[in-house]
């Protein structure tokens, strides 16, 4: 879908609206919600803040927006759904974060993770929150198929580790150290799962 927009005086501009969330996800993932301002998405874009507002609403909308995309996007629920007890998914997951969180390219860490991480948006915040409640009723769903009893209590310990492995990346924390992370916080998990 391509959005036609009028930049002030002058001819129109024209911008394809998934391409935009493409750019101004890169540049969340990159500066976080509150380091990325409305001017700055427009410069990256090639368009004025009133053309960004008449395509978005608001940043907090286009946040929205680039956090569906994100999610719709995980590699979580596949890695949740594959063979094996709750204790092996919890661990693939780990190990794939902790390979898919490493800096590469500019972009490291999780987007729901850290991406209003400290904002002073309380709707930025809340949009991030949201998805991390999905994400640990998520995980709770597929650890309750063979530990009903520890669901919720596993899942939060899990989310506890993804959010150390997101924040480390973003700190700069190599795909060796993250991994080595996930592998001994993995063990530690099975005998609390076990327990």
């Amino acid at each position: 879908m391509t959005t036609k927009k009028t930049a002030g005086r002058g001819r129109p501009r024209s911008f394809d609206v998934d391409q935009a969330i493409d750019v101004a996800q890169r540049l969340f993932v990159e500066h976080g919600y509150d380091g990325v301002g409305v001017a700055d998405i427009g410069r990256a874009l090639g368009i004025t803040p009133p053309s960004f507002y008449n395509a978005f609403g608001s940043k907090a909308a286009l946040f929205d927006r680039v956090l569906d995309r994100y999610s719709a996007t995980s590699f979580m629920p596949e890695i949740l759904d594959q063979p094996g007890s709750s204790t092996d998914a919890i661990e693939r997951a780990l190990l794939e974060a902790a390979h898919r969180y490493a800096l590469c390219d500019g972009v490291s860490g999780c987007l729901v993770l850290d991406g209003a991480r400290n904002s002073q948006d309380s709707e930025a915040v809340a949009l991030t929150a949201r998805r991390k409640a999905q994400s640990r009723a998520m995980f709770a769903a597929r650890i309750a198929q063979d530990l009903p009893d520890k669901a919720d209590r596993l899942a939060a310990i899990a989310l506890v580790a993804l959010n150390g492995l997101s924040s480390s990346a973003r700190d700069g924390a190599s795909e060796a150290d993250l991994s080595a992370f996930a592998r001994a916080f993995s063990k530690a998990y099975r005998l609390e799962a076990e327990g």
